[in-house]
């Protein structure tokens, strides 16, 4: 799974959209948008730590989190990008469970 020519060679197949319809059934909503109050509705199934290729970690249920797509496309990138994920809650207490506001 390192072919980087098309979704299906990458394991985006007929087997994986079958999963995602039935995950986003059970998992309605961005995890992302709940942390900060709101309820979009999911559309992506999202690797929490990126498979890079790994099999057993892309099929992995405890690796994925529904998204929805300005998430996953924006702060999801940028946390993988910088190791932090942007934004805050109602309360505007930073969501990144690193951030050093949040350790006690």
């Amino acid at each position: 799974m390192t072919n980087r020519d098309n979704a299906a060679s990458r394991g985006y197949d007929a087997r994986w959209r079958k999963y995602r319809s039935m995950f986003l059934r059970e998992h309605p909503l961005c995890v992302l948008c709940s942390q900060i109050g709101g309820g979009t509705a999911a559309t992506v199934v999202d690797h929490i730590q990126p498979h890079r290729g790994d099999y057993d970690l892309f099929w992995d249920p405890t690796n994925h989190q529904a998204l929805c797509k300005p998430c996953h496309d924006g702060a999801k990138k940028s946390q993988e990008m910088t190791g932090r994920l942007r934004g805050c809650d109602v309360q505007g207490n930073p969501v990144d469970p690193a951030h050093h506001w949040r350790r006690k």
